[in-house]
């Protein structure tokens, strides 16, 4: 008997059926015998016959199912050979051993095909599906591709800018002449004290922010850091230019344009340069519509957004131009930020925001006048200090002189700028005037008005030089103040326009120093002698101006040139103007500093003190607290980018 030949199917072997025996040529060759034996053989022929067949059958025990994995879903695809059945899910095929082999091997073969084939199809499918999904995941990823694309395109471009803003009236030298030969002198005594002091800085000091008269150099402070960023040409400009002195304004501004650069190392006060340079930028853009101003207010502006990444979003005090590092001043209460500081940066901000569309900055400022709202206030009153990392309160104190004054000038102020359309600023500046009131506004024993300082629960009785702006503040918001109380807050501010005055008059140089006391029998008058200094500072002067404006009374001008006189005869030397160290001395030492804000302010103002009301009228104009005028923004139907009307 030959061994099955052995085939291969799927890994697995199935035998092949063997031919049939060779017993038969045996029985041929016995058929020559006799045929006695004939029907013997014959029989035994027979008989071997049957026994052959059942020992030499194919086992069908040994037709194993085909086991792919597949049988259970394969199998019943297969036609199943005639004569053969599906038992419990493979296939079993009877048949008697004389079936040749031929026939299994062709059945074997179509077996094998139609698998082959099953898979090939089943394959095809699966390929057909996975590049459908293929297709599907990628159509899906250059879909949110295309979107982020769209998105990024968006911010490259950026928002909108707002319909031009309509700009006030300009006026030059000409306009707001005052009609009286007196007046008219005096003004143009003004304006040669400033081209001096300009022309002065121009020789000595140019291209340094400030300038030292007497050493007749350059100079600065810590408040500029360590670079010359020419703080005297930005804050002199609009003064320049109102004044007519319109070669002294191009020569300004061909530096500026030239050499202004924010991208240095430099350490800056955020406070300071937002009023003095943003603020000196703007105007001088909406003074002369020249744009290069509005893009360097632009730049710096940028510069100084890290200053707001604390964890409160109150800014930090200082931050470097170039790396963006904030921090606050080492003096300040337990590492706090000032209110005068985060607080006086509204103007500014929101013109930024509605000439350039981009809302960060209104919504900067927005979220600092938010914060402060759901804090709660000892008596009603602001405290001076503010930690920027845990917005706690720090030391109780109080005050509308420095780091607290013009915290409350902005809240009036923003809401004159909108044309008094934020009545959210005008009712926090109620409220805080009102506690100011209740708590610091106290009379002398001689009758004079005046505003102490809250400390750790007591009124200390002393009255800075800053505070004395406060008169001019409570004539300016007379207008619009609850329950009819315009004549009292005009009142107010001539109260404290005459106790400032006095602080002025009660000195040998006519000249108010830096702070003044109310007790010990002494009013109006500086005790300490790091009080008894006069660095060129505007604010009593500021105040007359809107008193004049308000009131017309004629004493306010004559105050004011009493006060131009004193600077004039003690301030100027040769090189500019200096401040002085002690205004009760007849032979005072000067301090040898021409300071930037008394170009920007004390001159301006004494000029507009004695020029005519349609001279930077104050329908149209708002100044900030370094007196640089910025235009009433009439918004219309304008809503500003990122206020909640915006967003509704």
């Amino acid at each position: 008997m030959t061994t099955p030949a052995l085939l291969p199917l799927s890994g697995r072997r199935i035998p092949a059926l063997a031919p049939g025996s060779s017993s038969f040529s045996h029985h041929r060759a016995t058929l020559r015998l006799s045929e006695k034996f004939i029907l013997l053989l014959i029989l035994s022929a027979f008989i071997t016959l049957c026994f052959g067949a059942f020992f030499f059958l194919p086992d069908n025990s040994k037709h194993k199912r085909f086991d792919l994995g597949l049988e259970d879903v394969l199998i019943p695809h297969i036609d199943s050979p005639k004569g053969s059945k599906h038992v419990a899910g493979q296939m079993v095929i009877h048949g008697q051993g004389g079936h040749d082999e031929n026939r299994h091997r062709e059945e074997e073969e179509s077996l094998r095909d139609k698998i082959r084939a099953d898979h090939e199809r089943a394959l095809q499918e699966a390929k057909e599906k996975l590049q459908k999904s293929r297709e599907e995941l990628q159509a899906d990823i250059q879909t949110e591709k295309n979107k982020i694309i769209d998105d990024l395109k968006k911010k490259d471009v950026g928002p909108k800018p707002l319909p031009p803003v309509p700009m006030p009236k300009v006026v030059g030298v000409n306009d707001g002449e005052p009609s009286e030969p007196d007046v008219k002198e005096k003004r143009n005594k003004i304006r040669e004290m400033t081209k001096h002091a300009w022309d002065s800085y121009r020789q000595y000091g140019w291209g340094h922010n400030e300038l030292k008269p007497l050493a007749k150099k350059g100079h600065s402070t810590n408040i500029f850091g360590n670079s010359q960023l020419g703080a005297t040409i930005v804050d002199a400009l609009d003064t320049l230019y109102i004044m007519g002195l319109h070669e002294e304004f191009k020569d300004g501004q061909e530096w500026i344009e030239q050499n202004l650069d924010f991208s240095v190392n430099a350490e800056v006060s955020v406070f300071e340069v937002n009023i003095r340079f943003i603020g000196g930028l703007l105007a001088a853009y909406y003074l002369s519509g020249q744009e290069m101003f509005k893009l360097k207010a632009v730049q710096l502006a940028e510069k100084l957004l890290p200053a707001f990444n604390t964890p409160t979003g109150i800014p930090w005090a200082m931050v470097n131009l170039k790396s963006g590092v904030g921090r606050n001043w080492g003096w300040a209460s337990a590492g706090s930020s000032i209110l005068a500081e985060f607080g006086t940066l509204h103007m500014e901000f929101v013109h930024l925001t509605y000439l350039t569309g981009n809302p960060v900055y209104f919504q900067k400022v927005m979220h600092i006048r938010k914060l402060l709202a759901k804090m709660d206030r000892p008596n009603g009153l602001y405290p001076n200090y503010l930690n920027p990392r845990t917005g706690r309160w720090g030391q109780h104190h109080t005050s509308v002189g420095g780091l607290g004054d013009s915290f409350y000038e902005y809240l009036l102020k923003a809401w004159l700028m909108s044309d008094k359309t934020d009545t959210e600023a005008r009712k926090t500046y109620d409220d805080a005037i009102e506690a100011i009131e209740r708590h610091l506004i106290r009379k002398s024993n001689g009758g004079l008005t005046f505003i102490g300082e809250w400390k750790n629960g007591h009124l200390e009785r002393k009255m800075g030089h800053l505070a004395c702006f406060a008169g001019g503040m409570f004539a300016l918001g007379a207008d619009g103040s609850p329950d009819d109380k315009a004549g009292h807050y005009l009142q107010l501010g001539a109260e404290i326009a005459h106790t400032c005055h006095e602080s002025y008059d009660r000195t040998v140089l006519k000249l108010g120093p830096e702070a003044f006391k109310f007790d010990s029998g002494l009013e109006a008058v500086a005790v300490r002698q790091n009080e008894k200094y006069y660095i060129l500072r505007p604010e009593v002067i500021e105040t007359y101006w809107y008193m004049w404006r308000f009131t017309h009374d004629p004493k306010y001008r004559q105050w004011g040139w009493e006060a131009a006189q004193a600077i004039d005869k003690y301030c100027r030397v040769s090189g500019g103007f200096s401040g002085v160290k002690d205004v009760y001395s007849s032979n005072p030492s000067y301090d040898d500093v021409q300071q930037s804000f008394f170009l920007a302010e004390t001159l301006k103002y004494l000029y507009l003190l004695f020029s005519s009301d349609d001279l930077m009228a104050l329908e149209s104009w708002v100044f900030n607290t370094e007196a640089h005028p910025l235009p009433v923004l009439h918004l219309g139907n304008i809503t500003l980018p990122g206020s909640e009307a915006a967003q509704q």
